[in-house]
């Protein structure tokens, strides 16, 4: 019978595995997301930040137009914080579904960040709606967006940071974060990027990218490609300046569907 006890008296696999659900996710939902927002914000802290091209980033602020602020899912550490300091507006986050996504959630409203779930492979329009519909409704709040999304492609740029700057009437900024000390988390589609203790991280701006006030295909398809060279470029002009420990590139092509 499903669930019976062993001659031991242990239960069987199935009903051991039904009662270790709600400790394990207790542990992730309660106890895992504090001690990470405690160990982030001890690291990030001890980061010394420095920037290039900062006016382009304080006149938008200034302007009063919402911004989409675009990076690479690798950089994301490093800017998650950046973004919190005093003085830098106020952001939405978007976070994956998953329970990795669920911490990650957490640890992003303990910074103060508003947070959108979903992701690029589950629940992606649903988010993306979400995120268009909270900006429209705040104003004065800005949208952070790793444009290669939660699961890759790796440095591949997705067309749904450009409907929501142009369905929000949002200005899109490719922005750069690098450090020469730094773990590279290999296990990662994105092989993220981890500034150590003390590291000297370097923020870069590009040029602002406003999307046409009316997108078909042709037009979408051209302003994705725009941005990710422009954001590909904008990393590996960095990168070679910092001395990034990451000998891998920043972009992996998607395998071509077979006809």
């Amino acid at each position: 019978m499903s669930g019976a006890a062993q001659p031991d008296g242990t239960p069987s696999a199935p009903r051991a595995r039904r009662e270790r659900k709600p400790v394990r996710s207790f542990l992730l939902r309660r106890v895992l997301p504090p001690l990470l927002l405690f160990a982030y914000r001890r690291l990030a802290g001890s980061w010394r930040y420095s920037t290039e091209n900062g006016e382009r980033f304080e006149t938008l602020l200034a302007s009063g137009r919402p911004i989409v602020a675009a990076f690479l899912h690798a950089r994301s550490l490093a800017l998650l914080h950046y973004f919190s300091l005093p003085g830098r507006g106020r952001w939405l986050i978007m976070s994956s579904q998953s329970r990795d996504g669920e911490a990650m959630s957490q640890v992003s409203e303990g910074l103060g960040h508003v947070v959108a779930r979903g992701s690029s492979g589950h629940g992606g329009m649903r988010a993306l709606l979400e995120m268009i519909r909270v900006q429209r409704e705040n104003p004065g709040l800005h949208t952070c967006v790793a444009v290669d999304g939660s699961r890759g492609p790796r440095g591949v740029v997705q067309a749904g940071v450009i409907t929501l700057a142009q369905q929000t009437r949002a200005v899109i900024l490719p922005i750069a974060a690098s450090t020469g000390r730094a773990w590279i988390w290999k296990k990662s589609f994105d092989r993220a990027v981890i500034p150590k203790w003390r590291a000297p991280v370097t923020i870069a701006f590009g040029e602002a990218v406003t999307p046409p006030a009316r997108l078909d295909a042709q037009s979408l398809e051209s302003t994705r490609q725009d941005l990710e060279e422009a954001l590909l470029a904008l990393h590996e002009e960095l990168d070679a300046r910092t001395g990034l420990p990451e000998p891998e590139p920043l972009r992996v092509m998607p395998a071509s569907v077979p006809p």
